[in-house]
């Protein structure tokens, strides 16, 4: 009996559906790329600044998190392959209530971060060509990308995956030649040993909290392979493939990178945060043209998440409006994309962009605040759809568990008690107070719309 390949209802939209044009080597380089995000090449500074050495036990710690996440959402996308991914499961599980919450959340945050993206990005190449101006080029960026995810979902993979090649081939370079210097076998460099690592504490637990905080928010995007899964011949096949090596891909990348920087570069080292640690690590290499060619890699992972948020937001809005949570003009289909949908995502985005010249003192930040903290209310309302969902399928349809999470329920319970302590950390800390404020009044009104919502359709 083949596996179901989504839970929405029936297309609507003239017989229309969405493709499956996404083959097996692009999910298996989204999943790899979606692990390398700008935010380990140039947030993961910050982090190092406040938590000295023991950011590694940070980015660990954070790490054993999201592997949980990713299990549970894999479990789930498994059994019930959906392009609304934890949208989906959460209105399964929970409600359409909270399927319209978390949907809808998650869709802002992608479409705000497709701005954000693309002015970093256009920061970048107007360093390289002075007197240009930078909204012309996060213009063209987005003319681009809205065209590729116009066309065909195909498009979509095949930028991703030599996105997530460059960026993979990167940082594996970058591996090897730091372990090399620090085992002391690189020519010309000196093995540095712990000489950097005697003060594992610097700043005590208040910068490991810090640091702690920046990881967790430097993991974001590894839900778009669950989402992707749902437009390729073997959803199921793909999930599995995908969460199963999450495990390596966090510990190789992640905690393995970081590591090795804090083993060659001072923590205190001015150059960690004003070049970014990985050109500050290869300037200690003395490797020519170090900081250009970060500077390319992390354009090119700018760029890569642009394009995966706007596949990823229209994607979100095509599931929900499907559902019956949205308007209808965004679930209309061409050729197999939701062209409207991707439209809609990447205006939503570019206003974003114009916000940031127009307000950049009240709005814009007021707009930053509000997505500060969304990708931990999706986590939970995966934790919470995985709890309930799980002995719902062990009754129903046990076959569907291809993907099992592991020591069920004992970690899904660890892994929510982990999400409430960074809840809590994040009160403690002024700056991520406002976060966790404006993202739990968007919840909330989200949730309240979903539910009049719900009980509408309910007493029709």
């Amino acid at each position: 009996m083949p596996h179901s390949t989504s839970v929405e209802s029936p297309p609507h939209q003239g017989g229309a559906s969405l493709s499956h044009g996404l083959k097996q080597r692009h999910l298996s380089m989204i999943a790899l790329g979606g692990v390398i995000g700008a935010g380990l090449f140039v947030g993961s500074g910050a982090g190092i600044a406040a938590a000295g050495p023991s950011i590694v036990l940070a980015y660990a710690l954070s790490g054993l998190l999201v592997m949980l996440v990713m299990r549970m959402l894999g479990e789930m996308s498994a059994a019930h392959p959906s392009s609304g991914s934890f949208s989906a499961h959460a209105e399964r599980a929970i409600g359409p209530w909270a399927g319209f919450a978390s949907g809808w959340s998650f869709w802002v945050l992608l479409c705000t971060a497709v701005g954000l993206e693309g002015i970093g990005a256009a920061k970048i190449v107007t360093g390289w060509l002075p007197g240009t101006p930078e909204w012309a080029w996060v213009a063209l960026f987005m003319v681009v990308f809205c065209g590729t995810n116009l066309a065909a979902v195909k498009n979509f993979g095949e930028f991703e995956f030599w996105f997530a090649a460059l960026k993979v081939g990167a940082i594996g370079l970058f591996l090897v030649l730091g372990v090399l210097a620090v085992a002391g076998v690189l020519p010309g460099t000196d093995a540095p040993g712990a000489s950097h690592l005697t003060d594992f504490l610097p700043n005590g637990g208040e910068g490991l909290v810090v640091g702690l905080l920046a990881s967790v928010f430097a993991y974001g995007g590894l839900e778009t392979v669950t989402i992707a899964a749902a437009e390729s011949p073997d959803p199921v096949r793909g999930v599995a493939s995908a969460v199963r090596t999450a495990m390596w891909r966090i510990a190789l990348f992640y905690i393995g990178s970081m590591a090795v920087i804090v083993t060659l570069v001072p923590w205190d080292s001015p150059d960690v945060v004003e070049k970014g640690p990985y050109v500050a690590a290869l300037d200690r290499l003395g490797i020519p043209g170090a900081g250009q060619l970060m500077n390319v890699v992390v354009l090119v992972a700018l760029l890569s998440a642009m394009n995966a948020n706007i596949y990823g937001s229209s994607r979100i809005a095509y599931s929900l409006v499907e559902r019956g949570q949205g308007p209808r003009a965004l679930g209309r289909v061409s050729a197999g994309v939701p062209r409207t949908a991707v439209l809609v995502s990447c205006v939503f985005g570019f206003v974003c962009v114009l916000l940031s010249y127009w307000r950049p003192d009240d709005v814009f930040p007021w707009l930053l605040n509000m997505i500060g903290a969304v990708i931990l209310v999706v986590w939970i309302f995966i934790a919470v759809s995985q709890l309930r969902l799980r002995r719902r399928l062990e009754r129903e349809a046990p076959e569907k568990l291809t993907v099992r999470m592991w020591a069920f329920p004992a970690l899904t319970w660890v892994a929510l008690a982990g999400m409430a302590a960074v809840f809590v950390l994040m009160a403690r800390e002024p700056d991520t107070r406002v976060q966790l404020y404006s993202t739990g009044g968007m919840t909330v009104f989200l949730a309240v719309v979903g539910y009049v919502r719900q009980r509408r359709r309910t007493t029709v």
